[in-house]
C-alpha cells in the first residue's frame, strides 16, 4: 500500500561531517541515503525503524531506509545529494534551478 507525501530536501550536519571525509565516503553515503518520516505516518503504514521504503513520482524511485523524524504527518524529508536528485525533475520555470522542496511522491514500505 503506497501514500502520496510532500516531499522536502536540505542540507544537515551528519551530511557535513560525511562530505569532510569525501562524498565517496560511507559516512557520507549514509547521511544522504535515508528517509526521515513522522513516527505515526510510519506506524499507519506499517514501517519500522530502519526498514526500506520505496520513494517515486513520475521522475524516479529511490529505495532507503525510513527513520522517525521531526517532520509533520503527510510530509517527508531526504537530505540533498544523488538520492533525492532521483525524484527531482529538470523543470526550473525559468530560475535556473529544479525545486527541490514541496514535491509530491508515493511511499510504500518494501
Amino acid at each position: 500500500m503506497s501514500e502520496s507525501f510532500v516531499l522536502i530536501t536540505g542540507r544537515t550536519v551528519k551530511q557535513a561531517a560525511g562530505m569532510h571525509k569525501g562524498k565517496e565516503s560511507e559516512a557520507y553515503r549514509q547521511a544522504v541515503s535515508l528517509v526521515e518520516m513522522n513516527a505515526d505516518d510510519m506506524v499507519r503504514l506499517g514501517i519500522g525503524e530502519g526498514q526500506f521504503v520505496r520513494l517515486c513520482n513520475a521522475n524516479g524511485q529511490v529505495e532507503v531506509p525510513a527513520h522517525a523524524g521531526t517532520v509533520p504527518s503527510k510530509m517527508v524529508f531526504v537530505p540533498m545529494g544523488l538520492v533525492v536528485n532521483a525524484l527531482v525533475g529538470p523543470e526550473t520555470e525559468g530560475t535556473g534551478m529544479p525545486s527541490f522542496k514541496g514535491l509530491t511522491v508515493e511511499i510504500e514500505p518494501i
